[in-house]
C-alpha cells in the first residue's frame, strides 16, 4: 500500500494561509511557523504528520499528499477543518 511523509499548517482563514505561504516562499522556517500558527495537534512537531497512507487524511489533503509534486508547498487547501499548507517529502 502507498505511503507518504508530509507536514502541514492548519489555519482558520484562507487569508491567514496565504500570508503564511508568502512567508514560507520568502524562506521562513516551516516548522517554526507551524508551531506558532497551526491549529492541528501536529503543530508541536512542527507540522509533521509522520507517515500516512491513503484514506487517513481528509480527501482534500489526501489528494495533495498522493498526487501533487514532492517538496513544494501546496495550498491553501480547503477542508472541513480550515485551510492547509502541505509539503510532501516522499511517497512510495
Amino acid at each position: 500500500m502507498a505511503k507518504a511523509m508530509a507536514r502541514h499548517i492548519l489555519v482558520k482563514t484562507e487569508a491567514e494561509a496565504q500570508l503564511l505561504k508568502k512567508r514560507l516562499d520568502n524562506g521562513e522556517d516551516f516548522a517554526k511557523l507551524a508551531r506558532a500558527h497551526s491549529l492541528c495537534p501536529s503543530a508541536k512537531r512542527g507540522g509533521d504528520l509522520g507517515e500516512v497512507r491513503p484514506g487517513q487524511m481528509v480527501r482534500a489533503i489526501d489528494q495533495v499528499i498522493f498526487k501533487k509534486p514532492l517538496r513544494l508547498i501546496h495550498g491553501p487547501v480547503k477542508s472541513t477543518f480550515g485551510y492547509h499548507l502541505v509539503q510532501v517529502f516522499y511517497r512510495d
